[in-house]
């Protein structure tokens, strides 16, 4: 019997733990890592000092170059795609064009603990940009919603695989 491929979008704020709970949970379920901010960066269409935030147009236009990347690889294997996805449209145009089973999951926690989380990560952002980042992504609730506070990244993937099976 063949098991369908599916790929599991991880948004939320800087600093509430994405990387780390992509990593783990791509290891549980033989996944490979889409670090979307990392495309963004190495495509050129990262923030750019002075801009209030990344424009739709430059992620619409990552998702137009990825795509066809990411479709061969769901070919092969499952995908965990984390990143912050401030912009709807995005991630709408991901399921649009990536026709695979998928699910969908909304890091939560308090801008306070998203700062303090940040002081302790090796590439820091700085209290303005977790601010600036934390205010864009909670404009919006996509998928179902995991508050992480006081829980560790594995209770985290825990509660990612009760809804995935």
């Amino acid at each position: 019997m063949s098991h369908e491929l599916l790929y599991i979008i991880i948004r939320g704020p800087a600093g509430i733990g994405k990387s780390t709970i992509s990593e783990i949970l791509a290891k549980k379920i033989k996944a490979e890592v889409i670090h979307f901010d990392k495309i963004m960066e190495n495509l050129g269409l990262d923030y750019i000092p002075g801009e209030k935030w990344i424009p739709l147009n430059k992620f619409l236009k990552a998702d137009k170059i990825i795509l066809p990347k990411l479709k061969e690889k769901l070919k092969k294997g499952n995908l965990v795609i984390e990143g912050n996805f401030y912009h709807k449209e995005q991630i709408d145009d991901l399921i649009k064009n990536l026709k695979s089973k998928h699910f969908i999951f909304t890091l939560k926690a308090s801008l306070k603990e998203c700062i303090k989380r940040d002081k302790n990560r090796k590439d820091k952002l700085g209290e303005k940009a977790v601010k600036d980042v934390f205010k864009l992504v909670s404009s919006f609730n996509e998928g179902r919603i995991i508050n992480t506070n006081n829980k560790t990244p594995e209770e985290v993937v825990s509660e990612v695989l009760g809804w995935v099976g």
